[in-house]
């Protein structure tokens, strides 16, 4: 279990987009919640990455397919960070998480150091969010994040002075993590995982997103590179991990055992979305009875 240094823990993790940009989940997972089987309250949930200003990026509303595919044990991923904005954010859906009562992380993805400020300065004002979720990982968007392990520290160093907020840093098998931690402890108080870009996991290969520059993929199919981070971080840092790449019920006793203090469930929401509120329950109904 995650302690955060405002009081707040947590075990469960919904990622970042998985429940929307509310936390209350998508329009097509509202019949599950009806019947008990999606239970958003189970989980901390970091809400859909959010930029300075709005941006298109790949996703259409109405034709979500465009940029996504479902992979027999996966899911691949090109969406680019669509999302109307942080201001938009503040006034719309902010209120809906007050009000919904749910544990809310905010999720910002700025591609420069001085976006990144901004956003945190915004969301000061946000008094019943949990946590600041740096996404410095996103594989399908621009921005020094991606590209410089200095940049990462550099803002997570500049977002501890003007933030309130635990912070907790989202990266990518291509950054240099184990660098990054280490510089980073006592400045982020976890590290959550993203999904791995195409390019890496399928070097040569064309991917059918391939005029989105090839997508990320998450799932099964990823965590080869994701569980190998949760290890490695585990063994080489004092920050919490979060594990990723939940598919199965027993890989969440497989990620606790790696190290990991957290456990997130991201594009299974989407291919099953079900299966966290299951294998959550379960977990919980066996493991509380033993502490």
């Amino acid at each position: 279990m995650i302690q955060l240094s405002n009081g707040h823990s947590f075990e469960f993790m919904a990622a970042s987009g998985a429940l929307g940009f509310d936390g209350q989940g998508w329009p097509w997972e509202q019949p599950l919640r009806l019947v008990g089987l999606f239970k958003p309250e189970l989980f901390t949930v970091v809400v859909k990455s959010l930029t300075l200003k709005p941006r298109k990026g790949n996703l259409l509303w109405y034709n979500p397919l465009r940029c996504v595919r479902l992979i027999s044990d996966g899911v691949v991923n090109a969406v680019g960070l669509t999302n109307p904005g942080i201001d938009w954010w503040i006034k719309e859906m902010y209120p809906r998480v007050v009000v919904g009562e749910l544990n809310v992380v905010a999720s910002i993805a700025g591609e420069s150091l001085q976006e990144n400020m901004e956003m945190a300065l915004k969301l000061k004002s946000c008094d019943k969010i949990k946590g600041l979720e740096i996404n410095a990982s996103c594989p399908n968007s621009p921005g020094e994040l991606q590209s410089s392990n200095q940049a990462v520290i550099d803002t997570a160093q500049a977002l501890k002075y003007v933030t309130k907020w635990p912070l907790i840093v989202k990266l990518s098998c291509v950054h240099d993590y184990v660098k990054i931690a280490k510089a980073l402890e006592g400045t982020v108080e976890a590290i959550s995982i993203n999904s791995v870009p195409w390019t890496t996991m399928f070097e040569g290969k064309k991917s059918s997103l391939e005029r989105f520059g090839g997508g990320a993929v998450s799932g099964k199919r990823a965590q080869a590179y994701t569980w190998k981070m949760v290890s490695e971080l585990a063994q080489s840092t004092s920050i919490p991990v979060i594990g990723a790449s939940v598919w199965e019920y027993q890989d969440i006793g497989k990620l606790f055992d790696m190290g990991a203090k957290a456990v997130a469930f991201g594009s299974i929401f989407l291919r099953y979305p079900w299966r966290p509120t299951h294998f959550v329950k379960r977990w919980l109904s066996i493991h509380r009875k033993t502490r």
